[in-house]
């Protein structure tokens, strides 16, 4: 490590790095350089850094040196799991060097009795989330309880920033600037795409040519060890949860002391951790982990790891970030990793000593996912992430900032207006549009200015804005924030304790009798009684696992573009499986294969019906837009569209006629950008889409709550009264700011309208049309997702494997595929 700076870290603290045999690193001395000018500071370092601790550490050295009472640092984290880890691995150098300092955790779980005390009597280092701090800032103490506040440390800020959760955090950064002007902000993050980018967003000024936060970089840690999956087993043609692979999976984890397994969705979750168990013949402490399931369980499963019991642990992104457990010597990702910045962020959860590398395995569920983590894998390599252009702060999160302001003080517009565009996400923002939010929030806007629900803000004599009551406070307190999942129910074992959550629509589903995997138990459904789902263990027939909204992670532009290169580029085929390249060869001597830069789209005949499949790679959602409005284009023009199935890599559609230009629909028209014109508009108000993205907008501008005194709204009747609302407003005013809001949010989100745009703008005058007799190699994974179930399991595989067969037959005839396994056998 690098030699320590008497003159800034204090005898005591010294010492303290003495008995363990440390030195400050350079970044970390930096931090506290930082700390002791008054400067803010982005600190950009590699995990097992110490990054953590550079971020406390000059609040450390300032309590010991100055001891003094109230709020001193705010730590805020985005998972509460992440600041109950941080607050109990800073106990360990508060106890160790004797210093006076209270650092507790409050989050949505912590009790109400605790949250009252804390506000009394805040501690010196409060870790929070960006909720509770909303929701802290909304009461009329609250100038009390942050004027002393010196530092706010952001931890994995990359992980916030373009989210609305970001928005509501940076507004609240800009309250507290108003509050506490002394205090410091301090980001911390280890991968960074764009430092700049932040650099901005952590500024008191939201911009970067003023910038007043100083970059910090750690040095680099050793490259990491990361290896591809190159499974005994038939490499599957479609599929996402890796089940034939999960045997030699659990070899790794017989061969290394802990193994934390990433999986993509929580229902993928579920369905590895129960595979894992079918294989566990040593009976090796596995545990699974995931954000819908009972905090209790959650604590359980880390404060296990963190003592070093279990062997492995089969987790979602809720344990993404920041988690330290020194354990952890294997990093497993099941299925591709859809971004190179969130592999990074996964690898860094293991080993976490900067001078040796983190040791990770990718294993890719089948064909395409192979090029995915080849492609991640040599972005790693490279030191190359993903970014996204920054986007405008959410209208509906300054809606709800707005009247918790108001909850906490009354206050003059002008002066709400300065402190809101002081916050990145809002430095564009014009006077005319915060009057238009504020007026929304004042009133409900001309089609709702007539009921009295929606008048919540008053102007006193005085010019300034005020709450038209005290239930106004209540219901914002009770429903604050920016995470709009679906409705939950609880699931509660009967006469027994709460399993977790699952999304409302998926017990809906279900009659009594009925199995499903949950919290890594075979459970049998029994009813719903007072909003809980009653179930008890066991149960026979094929279970179901549940979905989430919205669980699905969209394939980066970044890695996509890798995707098409390598495929555009036999030289790049050097170390992938065989029957992967050989695949690859196939399609080549087939047909051809797609292009970096430009699309190639093909059409065949099969079952009667004929075929266009387009290999965009743009990502599930802009290819779910780009079918909706090919299909629309395709019936105008008499093609007589079926269907269609999109996933991260392709597109394929099925129709009763090919395009053609004696259909007056040749490809260069079809693709053409004027499909996102009257064709985009005419659908979107067509879908149901836009109605869901309003329910979302709605329930985070507080126009509905779902949440009352002693009573919480089901999802049935948020999605009726938000219907309601969204007809009014169609109806009798279209320029309303909520229907703005929610043609922002699904032109940047489920339909990824921008991504779409920039595709169909390099793909002009690029598109290769192959016009074949029969199916192509290439096409064989996205034919087989015709039809298929939303949930992954071994039985779908099987079927998946043998439909795998005939189309491999069809379009392959002289590759004869390898004897399939024997059905729901996982070979160890």
């Amino acid at each position: 490590m690098d030699a320590p700076l008497p003159a800034l870290i204090p005898p005591n603290v010294a010492a303290w790095f003495r008995s363990k045999g440390w030195a400050p690193h350079a970044h970390q001395t930096a931090m506290v350089e930082a700390a002791e000018r008054g400067d803010s500071a982005l600190l950009i370092a590699p995990t097992g850094g110490g990054k953590t601790l550079a971020g406390f550490l000059p609040s450390l050295i300032d309590l010991a040196e100055r001891p003094r009472e109230g709020l001193h640092t705010l730590y805020i984290s985005p998972l509460k799991a992440l600041a109950v880890d941080i607050q109990r691995n800073l106990e360990t150098p508060i106890a160790e060097m004797r210093l006076p300092i209270r650092a507790e955790t409050r989050t949505g779980d912590t009790p109400e009795a605790k949250r009252r005390r804390q506000r009394a009597h805040p501690p010196h280092i409060l870790m929070t989330t960006p909720e509770s701090l909303a929701l802290l800032l909304s009461y009329a103490d609250a100038d009390r309880l942050f004027r002393g506040l010196r530092c706010v440390i952001v931890d994995e800020l990359h992980a916030l920033a373009g989210t609305k959760r970001g928005d509501l955090l940076a507004l609240g950064l800009a309250r507290l600037s108003r509050l506490a002007p002394a205090a410091r902000r301090v980001g911390l993050s280890a991968t960074v795409a764009e430092p700049d980018r932040l650099l901005a967003w952590l500024s008191r000024n939201g911009r970067l040519e003023a910038s007043d936060v100083r970059l910090v970089l750690g040095r680099s840690g050793a490259q990491a060890d990361i290896d591809i999956l190159t499974t005994r087993e038939r490499l599957p043609w479609g599929g996402r949860t890796a089940i034939h692979a999960l045997g030699e999976v659990y070899e790794r984890i017989r061969r290394h002391r802990t193994t934390l397994i990433f999986v993509n969705t929580r229902a993928q979750a579920e369905l590895v951790f129960q595979a894992l168990w079918k294989v566990n013949d040593d009976t090796l402490p596995i545990a699974l982990h995931h954000g819908s399931l009972a905090v209790e369980q959650r604590r359980k499963v880390e404060g296990a790891m963190a003592r070093g019991e279990l062997r492995a642990v089969v987790a979602t992104s809720s344990l993404d970030l920041g988690i330290d457990w020194a354990a952890v010597d294997l990093v497993v990702q099941i299925g591709a990793p859809k971004g190179s910045s969130r592999l990074v962020q996964r690898i860094g959860r293991a080993n976490h000593r900067l001078d040796e590398p983190s040791r990770a395995l990718l294993v890719p569920a089948n064909r395409f996912e192979v090029l995915e983590c080849r492609a991640a894998l040599d972005a790693v390599h490279e030191h190359t992430l993903d970014g996204e252009a920054p986007r405008p702060g959410g209208i509906d999160v300054l809606a709800q900032h707005i009247l918790g302001m108001a909850c906490a003080a009354p206050f003059r517009p002008d002066d709400l207006y300065e402190e809101v565009v002081s916050a990145a996400p809002y430095a564009a923002l014009s006077r005319d549009a915060f009057d238009d939010v504020l007026d929304f929030v004042t009133t409900g806007g001309y089609a709702l200015g007539a009921y009295e629900r929606f008048q919540r803000l008053r102007l006193r004599e005085d010019g300034r804005m005020a709450i038209a009551g005290p239930a106004v406070a209540r219901q914002y307190r009770m429903n604050v924030g920016t995470i709009t999942q679906e409705a939950l129910l609880r699931v509660r074992m009967a006469r027994g304790p709460v399993l977790g959550e699952v999304e409302e629509y998926f017990i809906q589903g279900l009659t009594p009798g009925d199995t499903f995997l949950f919290a890594g138990q075979l459970l049998k459904f029994l009813g719903v009684r007072e909003m809980e789902a009653q179930v008890a263990k066991g149960g026979g027939g094929d279970p179901k696992v549940p979905a989430y909204a919205g669980g699905r992670l969209p394939l980066t532009t970044h890695l996509a573009d890798r995707v098409r290169a390598m495929l555009a580029d036999p030289a790049q085929w050097d170390g992938l499986p065989e029957d992967v390249s050989e695949w690859l060869r196939l399609q080549r001597a087939r047909s051809v294969l797609p292009s970096r830069d430009g699309l190639l789209v093909e059409t065949f005949p099969k079952d009667g019906k004929r075929y266009l499949v387009a290999y965009a790679f743009e990502g599930r959602n802009a290819h779910q837009t780009l079918g909706m409005l090919l299909t629309r284009r395709m019936e105008r023009v008499g093609l007589g569209p079926l269907g269609f199935v999109a996933t991260d890599y392709v597109l394929a559609v099925w129709s009763l006629r090919s395009p053609s230009p004696e259909h007056g629909a040749d490809m260069d028209a079809l693709f053409d950008q004027d499909m996102l014109g009257d064709d985009l508009e005419a659908w979107m108000d067509e879908s149901s889409m836009l109605r869901r993205t309003f329910r979302n907008v709605a329930l985070i501008a507080g126009v509905i709550d779902r949440r009352h005194p002693g009573q919480e709204k089901t999802g049935r009747q948020v999605t009726f009264s938000s219907d309601l609302i969204y007809d009014v407003l169609r109806k009798h005013d279209p320029g309303h700011v909520l229907l703005r809001a929610t043609r922002a949010d699904a032109a940047g989100g489920l339909t990824d309208v921008r991504r779409l745009s920039d595709f169909l703008a390099r793909v002009r005058g690029r598109i290769v049309h192959k016009d074949l007799d029969r199916i192509s190699p290439l096409a064989v994974p996205v034919i087989l997702e015709i039809g298929r179930e939303k949930i992954d399991g071994s039985a779908t595989d099987e079927l998946l494997a043998a439909a795998a067969d005939a189309l491999v037959a069809e379009a392959m005839p002289e590759f004869d595929p390898p004897r399939e396994p024997e059905p729901g056998r996982l070979t160890p």
